[in-house]
Formats: C-alpha cells, sequence, structure tokens
C-alpha cells in the first residue's frame, strides 16, 4: 500500500489530523492498535476550547458539539468555605465547551467513515521504519499476515505507551517529567451537575472538582492516594467525601446516584523534545501529557495537528519544507506554557504530603488574590480559555 501520510493512532489527534489532510487533498490511512469499539469505551476529560471547536467546524465534524455541548462563560473557585466565580468572557471574549471526548471521537469516526478513508482497526505490531531516510514505511500484522505501507511521512498519534516514540534512538530525543504524589479518582452518575458551571476546590482534605457532560449526566473527582485501589472507594464513601470538601451551598445541593464508571488516574507533566524526528512526527499524548487540572490535554493534541497539518499541506500544495521544519519549535512554545499553567493550577489547588499549614495558607492566600485582583484572574482566564494557536 501507498499513502502520503501513514498516520499511527485513531484518537482524537489522528482522527482530526487525517481529516485535515483530506481536506487538503492529501492522501493517508490510520492504524489503530484497538477496536473502533474499544477507543470509544474510554472515558476521557471533556472541556474544548474555541480553537478545538473550529478545527471540528473545519473538517465537518462540530455540529453536533454545537446542539449538545454546554457553553461556560465562567468557572468557580472554592476555597476557605466560600465559591468565588472567574469570569471567562468578559476578559477574552473567549467561552469554553463542555462535550466529552468520547463524543468527540465518535464525531470524527463518523466523518471519516463518511468521506470514504482509509482507518484500519486491530492492527498488531506497528512499527515505524525508515522514518530517517527519504522513504520510511510502516508495517503491521492483520489477521496474521504482514502488511506494509510505503509513505512519505509518518505522523505519531498514539499516545504516551504508543510505539512512535518508543521507535526514537534514546540519544535522539530528551524527556521532562514530574509525577505528582497523588491520583483523581473520578466516577460518573446519571444525575444533575450541582452546578451550572464548574467548581475547582481547594480543601485542607484535598481538592475535588465538580464538573458535568451534559444537564444529566456529571463528573466528580477528588484527590486521593496514589496506592488506592477502586475497591476501597464505594459510591457512599466517594460521595461523602466529596461533601466534605464542598461548601454548604454545593453540599445542599447535590444530587447523588450509582456510579455509571469509576476510575483512579495518576497525575503527570510530561514533554518530549523535538516533536519531529527526520520523516515522523509525534503529535498529541505520544509527545506530552499535562494534569487534566488546566483542561489542557486534547486541547493541545488539536494545536498540535493543526501546525503539523498547515506545514503538509505547505509541503504539498507550495513545494515549501518550511512549515513542517517549523512544527516542533512552534508546537512546542505552545505546548510548555500549557505544562506551566497545567504545573501551576496543580500545584495551587492541590494538597501535597510536605505542604503543611503554611502550605495551606499560602494556596489560599494566593486563592484569594485571584479573585481580588483584576490582573491576576486575566492571566488565569486567558490561560484556560486557550492560548492562541
Amino acid at each position: 500500500m501507498r499513502t502520503k501520510v501513514a498516520i499511527i493512532g485513531a484518537g482524537p489527534a489522528g482522527l482530526l489530523l487525517g481529516q485535515l489532510l483530506h481536506g487538503y487533498g492529501i492522501d493517508n490511512v490510520i492504524l489503530e492498535r484497538q477496536t473502533g469499539d474499544y477507543v470509544l469505551s474510554r472515558i476521557r476529560a471533556g472541556l474544548l476550547e474555541e480553537g478545538t471547536v473550529a478545527l471540528l467546524d473545519k473538517v465537518g465534524a462540530g455540529a453536533r458539539a454545537h446542539r449538545e455541548g454546554l457553553v461556560h462563560h465562567g468557572l468557580e473557585l472554592a476555597f476557605g468555605g466560600s465559591r468565588h466565580r472567574i469570569d471567562l468572557h468578559g476578559p477574552t471574549g473567549k467561552s469554553v465547551m463542555i462535550y466529552g471526548q468520547t463524543e468527540v471521537t465518535l464525531d470524527l469516526m463518523n466523518a471519516r467513515k463518511a468521506a470514504g478513508l482509509h482507518s484500519i482497526y486491530r492492527a498488531g505490531d506497528v512499527t515505524p521504519h525508515d522514518f530517517d531516510t527519504d522513504h520510511p514505511r510502516v508495517t503491521y500484522v492483520k489477521d496474521g499476515v504482514t502488511h506494509e505501507i510505503a509513505c512519505d511521512f509518518i505522523a505519531g498519534c498514539d499516545g504516551f505507551h504508543g510505539v512512535s516514540r518508543a521507535s526514537i534512538k534514546p540519544e535522539a530525543i530528551k524527556t521532562y517529567e514530574r509525577v505528582y504524589p497523588f491520583g483523581w479518582l473520578g466516577i460518573l452518575s446519571e444525575t444533575p451537575p450541582v452546578s451550572p458551571e464548574l467548581i475547582y476546590v481547594n480543601h485542607e482534605r484535598g481538592f475535588a472538582l465538580c464538573t458535568m457532560r451534559s444537564m444529566r449526566r456529571s463528573r466528580y473527582y477528588v484527590q486521593c492516594p496514589l496506592d488506592d485501589d477502586i475497591e476501597q472507594w464505594p459510591d457512599k464513601r466517594f460521595w461523602d467525601e466529596l461533601k466534605s470538601r464542598l461548601d454548604e451551598r454545593a453540599r445542599d445541593s447535590l444530587v447523588t446516584g450509582p456510579s455509571i464508571e469509576k476510575s483512579i488516574a495518576p497525575l503527570r507533566s510530561f514533554v518530549a523534545e523535538p516533536m519531529r524526528f527526520g520523516r515522523m512526527f509525534l503529535a498529541g499524548d505520544a509527545s506530552h501529557i499535562v494534569p487534566p487540572t488546566g483542561a489542557k490535554g486534547l486541547n493541545l493534541a488539536a494545536s498540535d495537528v493543526h501546525y503539523l497539518s498547515s506545514g503538509l499541506r505547505e509541503y504539498y500544495d507550495e513545494k515549501s519544507s518550511a512549515g513542517i521544519d517549523a512544527y516542533s519549535a512552534k508546537a512546542l512554545a505552545r505546548v510548555w506554557k500549557a505544562v506551566r499553567f497545567s504545573w501551576w493550577m496543580t500545584s495551587m489547588l492541590h494538597k501535597f504530603p510536605d505542604q503543611g499549614e503554611f502550605g495551606q495558607r499560602i494556596q489560599e492566600a494566593e486563592l484569594d488574590y485571584l479573585v481580588s485582583s483584576k490582573a491576576a484572574s486575566t492571566s488565569l482566564v486567558e490561560n484556560y480559555v486557550g492560548l492562541p494557536f
């Protein structure tokens, strides 16, 4: 098989890249080691920046998000027993949209199917080859038969544990990482949200987050030890712990119910540099991970593929390599700003093992400064709604 771009990974990054390239007339094939149903079963975050929504619109996959997504013009910070609203729209003219990543993936899958584009699911032993030459290729096994795709470029959109980054020689790549000493215990429930906007909670017992997937389905998180087991957290214990961290008004408004999904997620900050290796590019979680506190993971993947698709369009349409040559530096400049913001939000809102009473009071002072200073809150808002592509 021959194509221009072989995309490894059928998550949001790979699917969005495939649709953007198709719109530019650039042939591409997507390889995914899991089934489509498995990809759609993964529960992920769901806050979209306007730039991400615009890209979905550009590839014809944004209609359902506009119908069903919840547009938010603010968020709330809770600390010291009180809640404080931060206006997102006033300082920036922008908003964010609550729309699940699973729904984004489904919309992109449907758009790709409608366009008749080639996706290969259950592709085993996917391996990129010769990406440091002018003739890269990707091999994979399907139904016991080995196949090869010859291509001009490879896009590694296969996540943190994928084969793309693992195929790079260690001396050619540098990684930066911070693993946080706690996790997020999250549940999904068929209950109305406790508030029409997200509530980020700083509490002496630990962080909590109240969010939603719709006006009938809620997503809640509490900070927990990394070594906790999900079996230690029956629903009643979770709801009791969440209530203990909420302000009185939220506690009285909270509607509880059986969980339909429950998991514990570790938190880390991770960046791999560069994001280009000859004729292979990394995008999304294959290159960087951020803690979900800043809601940047999916949105960074979208900006990566925006830069990459634009560079590839320039390569084929204008016979110029300037765009792909600048891809890594341009993408990483935005990545590191998002990594900084996500680290800052995480540091300000979570309880760390060594922070003590002094650290708690410092966090509360910073939060008080945020809600009382226009300059400080504007800085938060500019980053939260998304820096320009």
